[in-house]
């Protein structure tokens, strides 16, 4: 009788995974990220999910002018092994605006979501991660529910679970203040398709 060794995936480190890149194992047409040591097919995305996608980028961009950078569809470095591309990331203005490298978490004032067929996706495998990663600030736009889910104060349990304390909805009528800037608020009507 043939005895086998267990087989276990190859997990890919952030290091790894740009090696891979340089190399041309991946290119821009790959439509991949790395979510905890594994490369994830990304979902083609819809026309709600790109209007809202394009509109919430634009609000942002316009209402944080000078103040902060706004990244829309672009990757995130969440060491060790996961590099996302959030719908939207504002991270912290920077001299040479991320060229040395993509915003970690010490960066980032905010991770957005827009999300119908990557909702459970979105809540229960990039939401966790978010708050293990120590940022702060999580939303989704749920298009499903037609909702804005805002989730802040990430913990963890005493099982080892990440997750955030405090889990707020806002209908697409309202306006929500940006987190990191007390002064400014987004209108809702404008984002959500």
């Amino acid at each position: 009788m043939a005895t086998f060794a267990a087989v276990t995936p190859k997990r890919f480190t952030v290091a790894d995974y740009h090696r891979l890149i340089e190399l041309g194992f991946l290119t821009e047409n790959d439509r991949v990220e790395l979510i905890r040591g594994e490369l994830m097919q990304m979902v083609a995305k819809g026309t709600p999910h790109t209007v809202c996608n394009t509109s919430l980028v634009y609000e942002l961009t316009i209402l944080l002018q000078g103040r902060a950078i706004v990244r829309g569809q672009e990757p995130i470095t969440l060491p060790p092994n996961s590099e996302p591309e959030p719908d939207l990331v504002i991270a912290h203005s920077r001299g040479d605006r991320y060229l040395s490298g993509h915003p970690t978490p010490a960066d980032i004032l905010l991770v957005a979501e827009v999300a119908d067929a990557t909702l459970k996706y979105d809540q229960q495998v990039k939401l966790p991660l978010y708050a293990e990663s120590g940022i702060s600030d999580y939303w989704i736009f749920n298009l499903v529910a037609s909702c804005l889910e805002v989730y802040t104060q990430p913990y963890q349990d005493l099982q080892g679970n990440f997750g955030y304390a405090s889990k707020q909805i806002f209908l697409p009528h309202t306006v929500v203040n940006l987190p990191g800037f007390p002064d400014l608020s987004v209108d809702l009507s404008k984002v959500f398709p």
